[in-house]
């Protein structure tokens, strides 16, 4: 998954000492792992409830995404947290993830979006609402959205 992202964060490994929090500057790498983290824990608040489940997805889907440790992906959600408190528009996230991430990242990205939404076997207006924007404003198109829904629906077991 994400095999160009993989590629750059092994040839430009951020010091696993050094935490995003800290982080007086943040490189290229840093701006793609909180806009990728922001997306997910707007997905996950947008039903009212961000549980623990929900974090534990997230927690590893950044840690085998980009390769981090448990540390640094704890002190990244805190600082991802933030900034979404922070942000005004979805677009400070998305706009990382339209110009660093390839058609079929952006596509593997929209996908785990939908398992994220569907850890509690149902899809929230909110939630629904929100995938269709994050990908409108990353160039997905509707028909592929819904693709990767079914996908992941079936893929998870659910009708």
């Amino acid at each position: 998954m994400f095999e160009y992202l993989r590629k750059i964060f092994a040839d430009n490994q951020t010091s696993i000492n050094q935490s995003p929090v800290n982080s007086s500057s943040e490189s290229k790498n840093q701006k793609i792992e909180i806009a990728a983290c922001a997306l997910f824990i707007e997905i996950a608040k947008a039903d009212g409830e961000f549980t623990d489940e929900e974090r534990k997805f997230i927690i590893s889907e950044m840690k085998s995404t980009f390769n981090l440790d448990d540390d640094y992906v704890n002190d990244l959600i805190l600082l991802a947290e933030q900034r979404v408190k922070e942000s005004v528009s979805l677009y400070e996230f998305t706009g990382v993830i339209n110009t660093t991430f390839t058609f079929e990242e952006k596509i593997e990205l929209i996908e785990s979006l939908w398992k994220l939404i569907y850890k509690d076997e149902k899809l929230n207006q909110y939630e629904d609402h929100l995938i269709k924007r994050i990908a409108a404003t990353i160039n997905i198109e509707h028909k592929q959205i819904i693709n990767a829904k079914l996908w992941v629906k079936e893929q998870m077991g659910l009708k």
